[in-house]
Order: C-alpha cells, then structure tokens, then sequence
C-alpha cells in the first residue's frame, strides 16, 4: 500500500476523516449479525498481520496504542491475530491492556501448528500472549492439520474457553478443501479473501457460507496493496461520494461489503489515517450488488 498516501491526498479524504466521530458520538458503524447467535459485529475489523509485528520497539509499540484505542473510539472490535504472524499477538494483547481496551474488542487468533498436543499448546500461548481468560474466536489457520484441531476447538467452546471457532484461507487453490469442510462440519466462521482483485469466493464459497448459517471474515481486502496499484495515477470519480466513498480504500472496502455474506472485512493498518479512512467506509447504509457493480466499472473491472 506504498501509494496510499498519494491517493488519500488526491481523493481530499484527509478532511472527512478528520471530522469523524469520537467514541459513540455521530454516525455509527454499519453491523451484521452473526448467524449462530445473532451477536452483531461492526463490518470493519483490524487485521494484524505485519502491522503489529513490532517486537519491543517503544515508538512503534506508542503508535499503534494510538491506532488500537482510535479502532475502538471508532466503533471497531473485531481484531484479527495469528500465531504465525510474529510478535503481534502480543503487542495486540499488551496493547489492549494497557489502553484498557479488552472489554470492548472481539479478538480473534488461530492455531497453526501439526499435532493434537502442539495446537493445544499454542492456543494456551495465544491466550498468555493476548493477556485474556478466553478468546472470541479461534480458528484454523489455513486448515493446517484440521482434523486434529477441529474436535479440541470443539471442546474449548463447549468448556468456554472459546465463544466460536472457525477455519481460515486465503488462495484460490485451497477453495476445494475449504468447501469440502464447510459443507461437512459445522462452523460458526470462515476467513477467506475476497476483492475486487480477488473474486473467487464469491463463486461457492460466499453462497455457501450464508447457506450453511456462518459468519464470513475477509482478509486481504485490498490484495495486499495490489488495488492501489491498479488505480495507481487515477483520481477517484466524482461520482462515488453518492456510494459513500471519499477515497480508494472506502470503494474497494465498500465493494467488499456489498456481498450479503460478509460480516467483517479485516484491512491490517498502523497509520491513524489509513485506519480512520478503512473505518469510515462503514458508515452509512452499506451499498446491495447493484451498487457493488457500479463500484466495480469505476474502479476499472
């Protein structure tokens, strides 16, 4: 996302982020249910990976202090972590503490690991690390070893050490297994890409999630900075502020969401303006799939 600064600056969407609200005041975030028990979640999240993974680096660790508590000032909860991703579950978990921030996130991690025992370990880990008794969401990174760690997720949420369990990935060439599972298991979430660079899912996978009544996570909403490189040069048209977009990011996060299916879309940030920007594509009335098509034609697709 190197250019993203050029297009904030281009789009003049500094203004309006600078005007958003404060904690509970003003325009709130859109929300979608959750299938299983109706719980509604804000459908903007914040992802982890990379971002977070700052080790003991003070000044790194100050700002993204900054950015969590302005998440959750905004109305943000869901923030998404991994095993895999360095040392960001513990930044996120030190973070939060510190800011007093636990009672209003909605953390979600994974196991990623081989082994019945390994996985169990590294889940005990992730709740050391994210400084809490119990995780919201604990998920299968990527179906590593699924069958092993399925039935202990299983039991977790039945002894309450977990609220919902789910599986997560993020390449096309894993959509056959992803399905395979999510037609046969009962799952309360799945994590999958999912962009206007990125549309597979929508073709199975999307459908069969709302089918089967669970909640769906996006990663990678902006294929890893790839959409900002394909509108690279080019000024946003006139014509999205009647979608409810003021940059980029707010139209490809708002075509995102214009999928019935999704619950949350999980943008990874550590810059207060580019968090500002991702979560103010929430607000307002979320835009249906004839407006995801008109967003499209302007992005170029």
């Amino acid at each position: 996302m190197s250019n993203r600064r050029h297009f904030l600056k281009s789009t003049l969407a500094l203004p309006a982020l600078a005007a958003m609200p404060s904690a509970r005041s003003g325009p709130t975030l859109a929300h979608r249910r959750i299938p299983v028990d109706g719980r509604r979640l804000p459908v903007v999240g914040l992802g982890t990976w990379q971002t977070f993974d700052v080790g003991a680096d003070a000044t790194a660790r100050a700002n993204l202090g900054s950015v969590l508590a302005r998440f959750v000032g905004l109305g943000g909860s869901v923030a998404d972590s991994s095993p895999m991703y360095g040392s960001s579950e513990s930044v996120l978990g030190d973070l939060a503490e510190r800011h007093g921030l636990h009672p209003q996130l909605f953390l979600a991690t994974k196991v990623w690991t081989q082994g019945r025992a390994a996985g169990i370990a590294q889940m005990e880990e992730s709740l050391r690390r994210l400084r809490i008794p119990r995780i919201e969401l604990m998920q299968i990174h990527n179906l590593v070893d699924w069958k092993q760690h399925l039935p202990v997720l299983r039991a977790w949420k039945a002894e309450g050490r977990i609220r919902y369990l789910g599986i997560t990935h993020y390449t096309a060439s894993a959509y056959g297994e992803v399905e395979a599972v999510l037609r046969t298991e009962k799952l309360d979430f799945l994590q999958i890409n999912y962009s206007l660079l990125e549309q597979e899912s929508a073709q199975r996978l999307l459908p069969l999630a709302a089918d089967r009544g669970v909640a769906l996570i996006v990663n990678r909403p902006f294929a890893e900075g790839a959409l900002f490189q394909h509108v690279k040069g080019r000024d946003l048209p006139a014509e999205a502020s009647a979608l409810g977009c003021r940059s980029w990011a707010q139209l490809f996060l708002r075509w995102t969401l214009a999928h019935p299916a999704v619950t949350c879309a999980i943008p990874a940030s550590n810059k207060l303006a580019h968090l500002e920007d991702n979560m103010a594509a929430a607000l307002g009335p979320l835009p249906g799939l004839a407006e995801q098509k008109v967003l499209a034609r302007m992005a170029g697709f």
